[in-house]
């Protein structure tokens, strides 16, 4: 029998490109409304109850609003919106995050799919602080640069269309200098560290791909761990995680689009063991590891699948 599944938001960018993996998948049933259908409330509330799992790709508040409609108690859910990532009833899915976490989302009724940049700092940040390597009061600063996919359908919009309103030609800008970014308290709730991080978003033009760095001065903290240990505690928190591996921090260059078009996370720490500096990076694609193929392999999870189905390694 297959798993029948619902993505409301199936139109947007994160929905295709989730639709797209659960493609040809003899074990999967994809509910798929109409267009004149997605705007009738009947039908789209129907969609939702019918479905064995829903996935949500809409904005936060009609994702609420989405989860009020689901009376059905045997539909499973699947948030890709920033609206329940902190929600103290629902499970956080990030699977390879702590030990345990991938057990929780194969049981639980309720997942949040993790936001692109905090995947990124999370894979680095938390397994050091579980470590103890990392204080967990010591405040951190992550700097990210995503492909303009990142922002939607009308950031797409602003760098690919010279009509849109927002067009730009610009090669690199940076955004959320107001220093309350939505992705914040995520970082700060699932790193499990005291202070907020300063976080430097930026954007490139680029369609896909993303970079996100911590740098970290291990001459300041108590413990003084070498650059040695804190990719051994990396590659120790992630031995047994296909889709995450850790690489030498030997390169002379890391690019933007090293993970683009694939649902891996890669990390590496870099240093200077005179100075007692080390910069830790990610690479990932914004929208696999950081969106579509975190949803779907949260999706294998519950269904009790294997969790790298349909996913790109």
């Amino acid at each position: 029998m297959s798993v029948r599944v619902f993505i409301d938001g199936a139109v947007g960018t994160t929905g295709l490109e989730i639709r797209e993996r659960l493609e040809g998948r003899s074990e999967l049933e994809q509910i798929i409304l109409a267009d004149a259908d997605r705007k009738d409330p009947k039908k789209r509330e129907d969609a939702l109850n019918s479905a064995d799992f829903v996935i949500l790709c809409l904005p936060d508040d009609a994702a609420r609003e989405a989860v009020e409609m689901i009376r059905n108690d045997r539909v499973r859910v699947i948030d890709a919106s920033t609206a329940h990532r902190v929600a103290p009833d629902w499970v956080y899915g990030f699977a390879e995050l702590e030990p345990g976490q991938m057990a929780a989302i194969a049981e639980a009724s309720r997942v949040s799919n993790p936001g692109c940049y905090p995947t990124g700092f999370l894979a680095l940040v938390r397994p050091l602080v579980r470590a103890g390597l990392v204080p967990h009061d010591h405040p951190l600063s992550v700097n990210a640069i995503s492909g303009y996919s990142g922002g939607g359908k009308s950031m797409i919009a602003d760098f690919e269309d010279a009509q849109a309103p927002g067009h730009t030609e610009t090669a690199f800008r940076t955004y959320g200098l107001g220093l309350a970014h939505k992705h914040v308290p995520e970082m700060q709730k699932h790193a499990r560290i005291e202070h907020p991080p300063i976080f430097l978003p930026a954007v490139a033009r680029t369609y896909r791909g993303m970079i996100v760095e911590v740098p970290l001065p291990l001459h300041v903290f108590t413990r003084r761990p070498s650059i040695e240990a804190l990719e051994n505690a990396l590659r120790e928190a992630y031995k047994d995680c296909p889709l995450i591996r850790v690489l030498p921090g030997d390169a002379a260059t890391v690019t933007l689009e090293e993970d683009a078009g694939t649902d891996r996370l890669s990390l590496r720490v870099f240093g200077n063991a005179e100075t007692g500096q080390a910069r830790m990076v990610a690479t990932l694609d914004n929208l696999g590891k950081g969106a579509a193929g975190a949803a779907v392999q949260n999706l294998n999870i519950m269904a009790g699948l294997d969790p790298t189905a349909g996913l790109v390694l």
